[in-house]
């Protein structure tokens, strides 16, 4: 049998949320293995828009949204990388009198919990954004959204766990987990390394792929996959400089520096979690763009360059899983947070603050509330 390698904890998952989560328990003096069946983040995490946003963040998760902007923000002073990050203001537009009625209340309850959200008059709206639609009711502005860029943030992310001396183990699909007295152990389908990863400590961070890890706990947690779609037009001049989003949730946009721009809004492909996105649904992407066109007029002359499909996790009560694994000592959770983007990093630091033994400076979101009573956590 192979020798185990002497770590503190591994963290099975690259993610935003598992590497930072891997970054922070390094720095926190632990010796930590990061295994990913692909890259550091060229999951989920590199296939996602990139948006960071108060505007679709639920308001309880506000304070962790805060800060993950702020770390995102001041990415060269902890991860030593310039990730892509534009600070930009946030348009929510309404165009119904139920979306202005929407965008109030909306705007209330995350103004309540922290983020500088107001609503303002079109007139207000289109001195921020002049290239806006006239036919707007409202719009509820934020003055520090903004977005990253997905491929850079696996760049720093892979240069600073190295440097920290973090072992990253990329390509490397672990197919399950086992108990052996005080330690974990890896399966993994490479024959050299099965059973060769064990620690007293084990995280699972693997997004829309929790459900399936949890499995090998013995846990049945059912985790929603979204399947969404995006696009990205070619260069064009400059027709907006914020970050948009309409209040029925079906548009999110951005054009980045290169003219280029990004088009979402959760409007749903074909796809799971076991095959990824495997297939555009045409008339979602033309409702896509039809509707980034009526926000954005000068966009109906954009020509899309490159449409994919890209996965998020959500829970039952569409609440972030960040703790311990009960009735399993020594084993955590992160991930399928809303909008998680914008708080991953911070996500990732709380929960290295209770893997190393201290309080997280915040609420972390226990599991125990989405298990079934049938459930056998003894398993």
């Amino acid at each position: 049998m192979t020798a185990p390698h002497p770590y503190d904890a591994m963290v099975v998952g690259a993610g935003v949320m598992g590497a930072s989560t891997a970054l922070h328990l390094v720095r926190g003096g632990m010796r930590v293995a990061l295994v990913d069946r692909g890259g550091i983040c060229r999951e989920a995490s590199g296939t996602n828009a990139g948006t960071l946003t108060m505007h679709m963040t639920r308001a309880a998760l506000i304070p962790y949204a805060l800060e993950g902007w702020r770390m995102w923000t001041q990415a060269r002073a902890w991860l030593g990388a310039d990730v892509g990050v534009t600070q930009a203001p946030g348009l929510t537009v309404a165009f119904t009198e139920a979306e202005e009625a929407l965008i109030h209340q909306r705007a209330a309850a995350r103004g309540g919990a922290g983020a500088p959200i107001k609503v303002i008059t079109p007139a207000e709206a289109r001195a921020i954004e002049p290239g806006l639609s006239p036919g707007i009711r409202a719009a509820a502005h934020c003055p520090i959204d903004g977005h990253v860029t997905a491929y850079l943030t696996g760049r720093g992310f892979a240069a600073a766990l190295r440097d920290a001396g973090c072992d990253v183990i990329e390509g490397l699909p672990v197919t399950g987990l086992d108990r052996d007295g005080a330690h974990y152990t890896l399966r993994c389908d490479d024959a050299a390394m099965d059973g060769a990863l064990r620690a007293p400590r084990v995280v699972l961070a693997g997004g829309v792929w929790l459900e399936p890890m949890l499995r090998w706990l013995g846990l049945e947690v059912p985790i929603k996959v979204l399947v969404n779609q995006l696009a990205v037009t070619e260069r064009m001049t400059p027709v907006m400089n914020s970050v948009l989003s309409v209040a029925s949730g079906l548009l999110s946009l951005k054009q980045f520096a290169n003219g280029s721009v990004l088009v979402g809004g959760g409007w749903q492909g074909r796809g799971d979690r076991d095959r990824g996105g495997f297939e555009l649904i045409p008339e979602a992407l033309i409702g896509n763009l039809r509707l980034a066109a009526h926000v954005i007029p000068a966009l109906r002359d954009a020509r899309v360059l490159r449409a994919w499909l890209g996965l998020e996790a959500e829970t039952a009560d569409a609440m972030p899983i960040i703790g311990p694994v009960p009735g399993h000592p020594g084993a955590f959770a992160i991930g399928s947070v809303h909008s998680g983007y914008t708080s991953g990093p911070y996500m990732g630091r709380l929960l290295a603050q209770a893997v190393l033994g201290q309080t997280p400076e915040r609420p972390l979101f226990p599991l125990e509330r989405l298990i079934s009573h049938d459930t056998d956590t003894a398993a």
